[in-house]
């Protein structure tokens, strides 16, 4: 009994220290890249190509990371995944050239990619109660490193290092060794392989491309990631823009937003187990998307409903991650491997159409300053209706999973 409880806190350990790595080492780049650029002597292309790297590297690691997880078990994926990064901070505190900063880069994320898969994986199969609590949990390990993950790197940056400053590649080769730490209790833990558990339906690509509730699935994370990611990549943006805020009170307020999203998905995962996640899902991704459409209509003093549509969307990604592992238990590397992957692609499509969105509507109605004040409102308008979106997807999924015997609301 003690060795199991013990094997259950090392899995949390790696679990925890996993996401907190991947929070890190994803959001470190944003005080790097000046550097890095000026270093090389970058164009803007060049630097999109490097970035671009990071989806590239995603979406290879989605289409690899379950049929590896099967082939060499969960365990040595996620050590293959720590292990990749350790290795890309030191290719990268070597590189000397724009290649072979892109084939750091490249490694680094590949690493990621198959972290965050292992990792989804992983936590489904150890967190068979209070799942959603505990998805919620390890998320915002994620949350909290991104959060600290800028401020940390511009500091390490200045650090003073034998009479120079450490500099980008000081401060990646450091972190990314960090990566270490989980790989020690990863090598001596017993986890959880995918041994065809009694609950849940059997799982196989082909089984998902006709499965009509893999498909809402799939809707109801696009439209809330795609939610998720918009309102921090176009916050600061829309503020600076439409209010003509400072740099710097528009930050605030996106920092408040993250703030909020991470005590969400700290606190609220009881509430997903309580009431079920589907409901869960479709209430919180209701109450994101009706901040964000009253933040636009109210105007500038409604600007904090922006921040708090933080707390509505934080939970989507978390609970949809536990309304696989419950909907999908034998099988779960498949179905989450399908869903992300498509997650991918239409996050892409998403975040496009958003700035297409605010560029046609200012051509139709002008340029002028008030007429672009009414695309930059399209734009974010489109923003809250995904959220909205993701919350109808929940209805008809919902009736679903309660007509099925057994489904899981």
């Amino acid at each position: 009994m003690k060795n199991h409880r013990l094997n259950y806190y090392i899995l949390l350990f790696v679990v925890f220290g996993g996401f907190l790595l991947f929070g890190l080492s994803e959001n470190i780049k944003g005080p790097a890249l000046p550097n890095m650029q000026a270093e090389f002597s970058l164009n803007e292309s060049q630097l999109g190509v490097l970035l671009a790297l990071n989806s590239l590297g995603y979406l290879l690691a989605c289409s690899f990371t379950s049929i590896l997880s099967t082939k060499v078990g969960i365990k040595w994926t996620g050590i293959l995944a720590f292990s990749s990064m350790v290795f890309a901070g030191i290719f990268m505190y070597l590189s000397r050239g724009y290649s072979s900063l892109i084939g750091s880069y490249f490694l680094l994320y590949l690493g990621n990619g198959i972290l965050e898969i292992g990792l989804g994986i992983m936590a489904a199969r150890i967190f068979i109660k209070n799942t959603g609590t505990m998805m919620n949990i390890a998320h915002f390990f994620y949350g909290l490193s991104s959060i600290g993950a800028p401020i940390l790197g511009a500091a390490m940056m200045g650090w003073h290092v034998q009479g120079g400053e450490l500099g980008w590649r000081g401060m990646y080769l450091i972190i990314l060794s960090l990566s270490i730490i989980p790989i020690i209790p990863s090598l001596f833990g017993m986890f959880p392989e995918d041994d065809h558990p009694s609950e849940g339906e059997s799982t196989s690509f082909r089984g998902l491309l006709r499965d009509p509730v893999a498909w809402l699935i799939v809707a109801v994370l696009s439209f809330g990631v795609v939610s998720e990611m918009a309102i921090g990549s176009w916050l600061v943006y829309y503020l600076q823009n439409a209010y003509d805020w400072s740099l710097k009170r528009a930050s605030e307020m996106l920092s408040i937003f993250f703030l909020l999203f991470t005590l969400s998905r700290l606190f609220v995962g009881p509430i997903t187990d309580k009431i079920g996640y589907t409901l869960s899902i479709m209430l919180f991704s209701a109450f994101s998307g009706i901040c964000s459409l009253a933040a636009v209509f109210i105007g500038e003093i409604g600007a904090i409903f922006f921040a708090i549509a933080g707390i509505g969307i934080a939970p989507i990604y978390p609970t949809v991650m536990a309304l696989l592992a419950k909907r999908y238990a034998k099988g779960v590397g498949t179905a989450i491997t399908f869903t992300v992957t498509l997650l991918g692609i239409a996050s892409v499509i998403g975040n496009l159409l958003i700035g297409v969105i605010i560029d046609f509507v200012n051509q139709v109605f002008g340029n002028g300053l008030g007429n672009k004040m009414i695309g930059l409102q399209a734009g974010y308008v489109f923003i809250a209706g995904m959220a909205i979106l993701c919350s109808i997807c929940c209805v008809p999924l919902y009736k679903i999973l309660r007509a099925r015997s057994g489904g899981v609301v």
